[in-house]
């Protein structure tokens, strides 16, 4: 740790912040910290937050091509049930998933992608 900067805030443009925010709370277990019209925020109590943030004409990041730019990694205890969970959450499955038995790539209900693996 540097005493540079400290990383506080991974957040997703979308067009709604607290439907998006909802879903991820369900994924996470994390509580809102913070929510208003235009941003949601979640944490886990620790000192980085997941956040939500309304861009009006937020365009669907692409997957597989270069325009994703990042996504984001989770452990889970199962990832068959995850994955079904997560579905029936909202999230979608994309036909290209480069993970093979590693990793499931899923699309958040805004279209980011994100992948489950099994706890390391």
């Amino acid at each position: 740790m540097t005493d540079t900067a400290h990383l506080y805030a991974v957040t997703l443009d979308c067009r709604d912040p607290q439907a998006l925010g909802e879903f991820y709370r369900e994924v996470t277990g994390w509580e809102v910290v913070h929510d208003s019209e235009d941003y949601y925020y979640l944490s886990d109590g620790g000192p980085v937050r997941l956040g939500f943030q309304r861009v009006a004409r937020h365009a669907t990041p692409g997957w597989p091509d270069d325009a994703k730019q990042f996504h984001l990694d989770f452990t889970v205890r199962d990832r068959r049930e995850a994955e079904a969970r997560l579905l029936e959450l909202g999230a979608t499955k994309p036909e290209f998933q480069p993970g093979g038995e590693m990793a499931t790539v899923l699309r958040d209900p805004a279209g980011h992608p994100f992948c489950i693996t099994d706890a390391l």
